[in-house]
């Protein structure tokens, strides 16, 4: 029964978020509480709520602190040349906008930290698409997957879970999957491609400098040819391409001017550049090698952050209100989905799943639970929180596996394939960043995005198997 509740929750949770009849914050609050109530735990929602908050509330802490962190980096500059250089390659092509978004965003994830990336990535971004009238779940979308990809990185997260759990080095699970992940990675790129030409298509090119004095009250229609873009009236505005692909394109703010990283901001501080870059750098470092909590480690950045670059306490003031509404709405859509985690591990829904998962896997694929393991940390990294999967689950897709004579470490590479899909999971706080960010509904993203999501982590998958590393 706990299975049968568990799996009705998750898919009434995503129906109505998809269908826009709850809000996300509202759904991952309400949603669990009915179902705590109809398995007979109602008494215990108050304790699954508290233990899930004081799970989560490290993310919440860390995500606060980064966002005022980062944005204050951004605000200085210190981003500027790596914006620049992405938007000189872009030139105002649709496609080449979509690409950049997927190298940019799989250069930031080098960092190791999603909410990092997606901050990056649409602060530079983001002008572009609106000013373009391109879609905003293309850069989403296209932004989750390539970071995704990278999140498998040892200091990622998912690849030092597998590693712990099973008892094994991670960087034997990670360096042979190199080939495996660079394929992945290629194909966000193609798929980049494959969208961006799709934009290219409904809108045309121009050139940055015809984008940036096109005037505010006027659309970009695509003439048909995707060599040249005319004017017309916002009335007039492109149908686009339908559904979920243009959601976001043609939205709110349809007169916003272009503004980007504006070159002559009053906050810009082109002389502690390198103090900046070396703070960054420093943090980074410390993050990779655990000197402290990630939590301290940006709530310390943050604070000195804002001391030397804005020395007096209305400039502070003003840095930290310009980025409220970012910290209040990733914060308080972490501790909701508190609530959907709570229920979900408290009440067992978690743990029958998962035997339920394991048990219906036939005895004759054995020899195979690598590509098993493979294809289920699809659906279980979506569903399921990383800890959940590779402390809960993988550790018997393991025992199952070595009983055939599989290696534990053929089964906990196949283990982070799911990754691309994951980060588009509602249970990932950093996607809230990412659609939070980019005024994009998250049932727009998640319709938009899990198809593409699903492709990359089977084709990482197939390579896998191809190279023989599976």
């Amino acid at each position: 029964m706990l299975t049968i509740l568990g799996f009705a929750m998750i898919a009434t949770f995503l129906v109505l978020i998809m269908m826009k009849k709850m809000s996300p914050i509202a759904a991952l609050v309400l949603i669990p509480a009915l179902f705590c109530v109809l398995v007979g735990q109602g008494a215990k929602l108050g304790d699954y709520v508290i233990e899930g908050v004081g799970t989560l509330a490290p993310t919440a802490a860390m995500l606060m602190f980064a966002i005022v962190y980062f944005g204050v980096m951004i605000d200085v500059g210190l981003f500027d040349p790596i914006v620049r250089g992405i938007l000189r390659f872009c030139k105002a092509d649709p496609m080449r906008i979509v690409v950049g978004t997927a190298l940019l965003a799989a250069i930031v994830s080098l960092d190791g930290d999603g909410s990092t990336t997606f901050m990056i990535t649409v602060s530079a971004m983001y002008p572009l698409y609106k000013r373009l009238k391109m879609s905003l779940v293309v850069m989403t979308g296209v932004a989750a997957t390539a970071n995704g990809v990278m999140n498998t990185l040892p200091w990622g997260g998912p690849t030092a879970r597998a590693a712990t759990a099973l008892k094994v080095d991670a960087a034997d699970i990670f360096v042979p999957m190199i080939p495996a992940l660079a394929v992945g990675l290629l194909a966000v790129i193609l798929l980049a491609c494959v969208l961006g030409r799709r934009e290219r298509k409904r809108l045309g090119v121009l050139t940055l400098d015809e984008a940036l004095v096109t005037e505010p009250e006027t659309v970009l229609v695509g003439t048909g040819g995707g060599d040249r873009l005319t004017k017309a009236p916002k009335s007039g505005v492109t149908g686009g391409t339908g559904g979920a692909d243009a959601a976001g394109a043609d939205d709110e703010d349809d007169d916003e001017e272009f503004k980007g990283l504006d070159p002559d901001r009053s906050t810009l501080r082109p002389k502690l550049y390198w103090f900046n870059a070396g703070l960054t750098v420093a943090l980074l470092a410390a993050m990779i090698l655990e000197l402290m909590p990630i939590p301290v480690l940006f709530l310390l950045g943050a604070a000195l952050a804002l001391t030397v670059n804005f020395p007096h306490m209305p400039d502070q003031r003003a840095r930290i209100a310009a980025h409220a509404d970012n910290v209040l709405n990733v914060s308080g859509m972490v501790f909701a989905a508190a609530v959907f985690t709570g229920v979900l591990t408290g009440t067992g829904m978690v743990e029958h799943m998962a035997d339920w998962l394991v048990g219906a896997i036939p005895d004759a694929m054995g020899p195979h639970m690598a590509v098993v393991t493979g294809v289920l940390s699809l659906p279980l990294t979506y569903f399921m929180s990383n800890d959940g999967f590779y402390f809960g689950v993988l550790p018997v897709l393991a025992e199952a596996g070595a009983a055939h004579g599989v290696s534990p470490l053929e089964v906990a590479r196949a283990s982070i394939v799911g990754q691309p899909l994951h980060m588009s999971s509602p249970l990932v706080p950093a996607v809230y960043v990412l659609v939070g960010m980019a005024k994009v509904e998250f049932g727009d993203h998640t319709r938009f995005t899990v198809k593409w999501a699903v492709l990359t982590s089977l084709v990482v998958l197939g390579a896998g198997i191809l190279f023989g590393i599976i």
